[in-house]
């Protein structure tokens, strides 16, 4: 063999291995590059936080839910936990889905998940606090390692108690106080969204409404005295709100102070009284009926004095920090700042704190407004967005007949989704969702979300924090 074939030999033998070398490394420095690409999305959101993660949550049984199959809670729950054997005689009063430690959401496992919510996965808080960055900058930035809002549906069978929820400034104080009944040191402005007709009591009558009831309930004078009611009879347009609050503030704080006992005689002539009268208002029917539910408590009589409000299906109500009110019957959608602080004073077996609830209403006086949502852009009038004046959160509900779709724009905050009719598709850069209804899926900041329909009929209900904070 001569020295140039030997050479030529050694070339060719070489050449393909360095070619080989080549490729390899090329590919290798793609994949690499390709990984780099895929995995920082949006100023640092990774690939497989971008996947829609499925959610196990929890329910709440208290005794005003409704009963069985006859509660929308009972049949998200159910559906939510497929497999389960629920008690068909308890009651369905809540289904929590967010961070909350009250009733936490748990990741759910790959497979058949049975049993109660400890038999999910992580919860979703700490797998948020893993995986931070589904939140969004801006939410990290304003709440720290969490979701700031708290997403529930209820089925409302009787009244529940005469209620408000603590601004921050007075939450700290009353977690410190007491940590076993105040859960956190958050407030907890919220929205109901009625799914079904939905009754509630909120906030105060205005002034004109208001001597009109304490002239035709003479048990309300009997109770507090002439002189207050005088001093509220007596204010004109002219008066200054703070001169409004305070008589106002009199009368509310002697009728829920006023022993058991007192209450009692009241009633015991309120009652038949209203019963003989041959036509009643819409006020004094309620009133009727709030006392078969909580005979001979305080907040029968306290009714009288609040707004009697119902929602149509798609109305809302929002209620701020230290508003007074009470949800009467029906299903809704509600969704809050992340908190379960309540101080209750009435129409409630729990505890009771008066004086505090007394002290720390707003007073404010009036009719509430109604929320009836506004379509989001580019949705075809599919999806109604409800935007309260809370930074924490807003709602959508998209409503998708047969065969059609829409989209989600990418949001600078996470998102919770709740089916609650048909069944249908939720698409994602990186997943495909089949999902039906009593599905929640949790959807990290920045997720660009295609939906279709792929029954008769879908609806879904979208918590996220307020777009005009992002």
């Amino acid at each position: 063999m001569t020295s140039e074939f030997a050479d030529d030999v050694s070339y060719l033998t070489f050449l393909p291995i360095s070619l080989i070398f080549v490729v390899i490394c090329l590919v290798s420095l793609l994949k690499k590059k390709s990984k780099a690409v895929m995995a920082v999305v949006d100023n640092g959101f990774f690939r497989n936080e971008q996947k829609l993660q499925r959610l196990k949550c929890s329910v709440k049984n208290y005794d005003w839910g409704k009963i069985g199959s006859d509660s929308e809670v009972y049949r998200l729950f159910s559906a939510n936990y497929e497999g389960n054997k629920l008690d068909p005689n308890k009651p369905y009063a809540e289904f929590w889905m967010g961070t909350h430690e009250s009733g936490p959401s748990h990741m759910a496992k790959k497979g058949k998940v049975s049993g109660n919510v400890n038999n999910g996965g992580d919860t979703l808080k700490s797998w948020i606090e893993k995986n931070p960055n589904v939140l969004g900058r801006k939410v990290v930035e304003k709440w720290g390692y969490d979701l700031p809002f708290l997403f529930k549906a209820l089925s409302v069978a009787k009244t529940l108690s005469i209620q408000a929820h603590p601004c921050k400034e007075l939450a700290k104080k009353l977690h410190i106080k007491d940590p076993s009944v105040y859960k956190d040191g958050n407030h907890k402005p919220e929205m109901a969204l009625a799914v079904t007709k939905f009754e509630i009591l909120c906030g105060f009558v205005g002034i004109e409404e208001l001597q009109k009831i304490l002239k035709g309930v003479p048990e309300i004078s009997q109770l507090v005295g002439a002189a207050v009611v005088d001093q509220l009879l007596n204010i004109t347009p002219e008066d200054e709100e703070g001169a409004v609050k305070a008589a106002l503030k009199q009368l509310f704080t002697q009728i829920m102070s006023a022993s058991e006992h007192v209450i009692a005689e009241v009633l015991s002539q309120l009652v038949p009284r209203l019963r003989k009268k041959d036509a009643l208002t819409s006020e004094e029917k309620l009133v009727l009926r709030l006392e078969k539910e909580y005979p001979g408590d305080v907040g029968v009589l306290a009714a009288f004095l609040m707004n009697y409000v119902t929602l149509n299906p798609g109305e809302a109500l929002c209620l701020g920090a230290n508003e007074l009110h009470a949800y009467v019957s029906g299903d809704c959608i509600e969704c809050m700042a992340t908190s379960d602080n309540v101080v209750r004073a009435g129409l409630t077996p729990k505890k009771r704190d008066v004086k505090t609830l007394c002290d720390m209403l707003t007073y404010k006086v009036g009719r509430p407004d109604i929320l009836r949502g506004f379509s989001v852009e580019g949705t075809d009038g599919r999806t109604k967005r409800y935007r309260p004046p809370f930074e924490e959160f807003e709602v959508d509900h998209c409503d998708l007949p047969e065969g059609t779709s829409t989209k989600f724009p990418a949001m600078g905050g996470p998102s919770l989704f709740l089916v609650t009719e048909g069944t249908g598709i939720i698409r994602t850069t990186f997943s495909v969702e089949m999902v039906r209804v009593g599905d929640v899926l949790f959807a990290p900041a920045n997720t660009k979300i295609s939906i279709e329909s792929s029954g008769r009929r879908f609806q879904l209900y979208r918590a996220g924090v307020n777009s005009k904070f992002l």
